[in-house]
């Protein structure tokens, strides 16, 4: 006997049925009919479909005041939307995109009506992210016509639409999800069965590291947030995303995650439980890592756990010079960041000339930016003649803090802080910039511990707003308020943090990169899906695979080793993928080759 789907190629998907309203469902519905489909849209109360109504008429009402729609149009999107309170409205549907709760029973048991209501030849859609479209596919009389497709939200703005294949899914029923995601602008990703897919997959396990780092009380909440929307170009940082998505829905996510991975990375941190069993579940209930101003609105107000407006209660160290060690791209950038800001900088390094062309550096960085109109000419003379180039450390001998910009090689480091100890005068503060190593190793090569923090800089030191203050156990408290007034000044946003492994941004990121190293190993997905899923879905400035070959996969490697060293987490060991390119001088860019192949310049 014949399965619906193997008669002949399906028809084009013109009705379609949407099952669940909420704030993705109506979504959903207002993109099919903006694109010209006919929608049932249903649910369980009256109630419920009024209020979905309501949303549609309040956003196309916006989009006609922004000239993206004219009033006839919108007339007729709202023509084509009619709504139900039984699955027997989808009768003729020749789609039906279930978006409800998060529940297998809730799920499985629409499926089962659905059954018994659509015609034969109509495709079941489940929008699930976090649970398996196998299981449900197997649920249903005709699993052959039952696949997955995940709209991110808001539906109508974001372009990812993930396509969901089970091992049961015809291949006529993902071919025709495909067209239509394509007719109604979107770009679908084809994925198989695995909680999260691509985005959600990658996504969630760096939400759940975020909680895990705030719980620990490692950093401020303000501070993780910031330090990854500054330090990742990210359109929002990971607490406050929590609290957009819902601390709940997060939970069940990595739930469904963990028991398939039992991946530590996907264990939910307990405070997701915590702050989930409370009610505390974010934007939409008030509160959640944050307190805001209603149920429902994205204004953030002050609460407890606020920091204090005023700055620091101990007053810093007054710094009127600076020294700069090192001679590369990033040593260069931090000198001219501090002399632009008006201080004057002794930029030294192991010899003359290599200091001369570090200076020589950020002349051509000043005349770009005069050129851009960012700076006149005058304002870029003077920021120059604010730098002395040396070639002995010596000339540190009058400065009041000391960044040390070198190779990231923690004895190349102590010998350079041994030698800052010597020739810096008391009271000095002396900084590092390193990304990976601790920091207390360094203040160990002194005889002055107390004088030693870490700031870490992000490349290019000019353009890049952050700076991770690191502070040891040993570091006094005048010299984090001393680099903290700096930052400032210098017109950077500083984040505290404690001296541990990859700090914040680098603890956060490259677990995430390490796992979209794995998806593409395991052959879930390929490099251009994981990259264009993460853009679409996530927000991301550059996809995972596009950052590793800039970052350079070396660098990589060691900072993935260093974490994985320190945390002793096997879900953090570098993938084997990753060791291999390198092993192969695939560096990314810098070689023409990592995850991808380049032009050699």
């Amino acid at each position: 006997m014949a399965t619906p789907l193997s008669d002949s190629p399906l028809s084009p998907l013109k009705t379609i049925a949407v099952v669940g309203l909420g704030t993705m469902g109506a979504g959903i519905t207002e993109v099919l009919a903006r694109a010209g489909r006919e929608v049932v849209g249903i649910d369980i109360s009256e109630a419920a479909t009024a209020k979905a109504l309501s949303a549609l008429e309040a956003s196309t009402a916006r989009a006609v005041e922004r000239g993206r729609l004219t009033e006839q149009e919108r007339a007729d999107v709202l023509g084509r939307v009619r709504t139900a309170t039984e699955l027997t409205a989808a009768a003729d549907a020749d789609l039906v995109i279930e978006v409800a709760p998060e529940s297998y029973e809730i799920k499985q048991q629409i499926f089962r009506e659905l059954d018994s209501v659509v015609r034969p030849g109509a495709i079941l859609a489940t929008g699930t992210n976090a649970l398996s479209v196998t299981r449900l596919a197997a649920d249903s009389a005709h699993p052959e016509r039952v696949l997955g497709l995940h709209f991110f939200n808001p539906a109508q703005a974001m372009k990812l639409v993930e396509v969901v294949s089970s091992v049961l899914t015809a291949p006529q029923a993902v071919a025709a999800v495909t067209d239509l995601a394509l007719e109604l602008g979107k770009e679908p990703v084809a994925v198989g069965d695995r909680p999260g897919f691509v985005a959600d997959g990658l996504l969630f396990g760096y939400l759940n590291q975020a909680a895990a780092m705030y719980e620990a009380r490692y950093a401020s909440r303000e501070d993780i947030d910031a330090a990854m929307r500054l330090g990742c170009g990210l359109p929002m940082g990971p607490l406050a995303l929590l609290d957009l998505i819902g601390v709940d829905t997060a939970r069940t996510v990595l739930e469904a995650m963990y028991a398939e991975s039992r991946d530590r990375l996907h264990a939910p941190a307990p405070i997701l439980k915590q702050l989930s069993e409370a009610g505390l579940t974010g934007r939409k209930a008030g509160r959640g890592f944050y307190t805001y101003e209603a149920p429902g609105s994205a204004v953030v107000v002050r609460d407890a756990l606020t920091p204090p407006e005023g700055g620091a209660l101990t007053a810093g160290r007054p710094v009127r010079s600076v020294g700069v060690a090192g001679s590369g791209t990033m040593a260069s950038g931090i000198a001219e960041v501090f002399a632009k800001a008006g201080y004057e900088v002794v930029l030294a390094a192991r010899s003359a000339e290599k200091a001369q062309t570090a200076r020589a550096r950020i002349g051509k960085s000043l005349a770009r930016s005069v050129d851009k109109g960012r700076l006149t000419a005058e304002a870029a003379a003077q920021t120059l003649d604010r730098i002395t180039a040396t070639g002995s450390y010596d000339d540190f001998s009058d400065v009041d803090l000391a960044v040390e910009a070198v190779a990231e090689d923690l004895a190349v480091k102590q010998q350079l802080f041994a030698t800052l100890d010597k020739v810096c005068k008391p009271g000095a503060v002396l900084a590092t910039t390193t990304s990976s190593l601790p920091v207390v190793a360094c203040a160990r090569a002194t005889s002055r511990p107390q004088d030693v923090i870490g700031m870490h800089f992000f490349n290019p030191a000019p353009a890049m707003k952050l700076v991770e203050v690191v502070r040891t156990v040993l570091t006094a408290e005048d010299v984090h308020a001393t680099v903290r007034e700096v930052c400032g000044r210098i017109r950077k946003h500083a984040v505290d943090c404690g001296d541990r492994a990859g700090f914040i941004v680098n603890a956060l990121l490259f677990p995430y990169l390490n796992n979209a190293i794995k998806m593409v190993q395991e052959h879930y997905a390929t490099l251009d899906d994981i990259d264009a899923a993460m853009k679409l879905g996530g927000g991301y400035p550059m996809g995972p695979f596009e950052l590793l070959d800039v970052v350079g996969l070396d660098v990589s490697l060691a900072i993935e080793k260093v974490l994985h060293r320190e945390f002793r987490d096997p879900g953090l060991a570098p993938a084997p993928l990753l060791e291999h390119l390198v092993a192969a001088g695939c560096l990314g860019r810098k070689t023409g080759r990592g995850f991808r192949e380049y032009a050699r310049r």
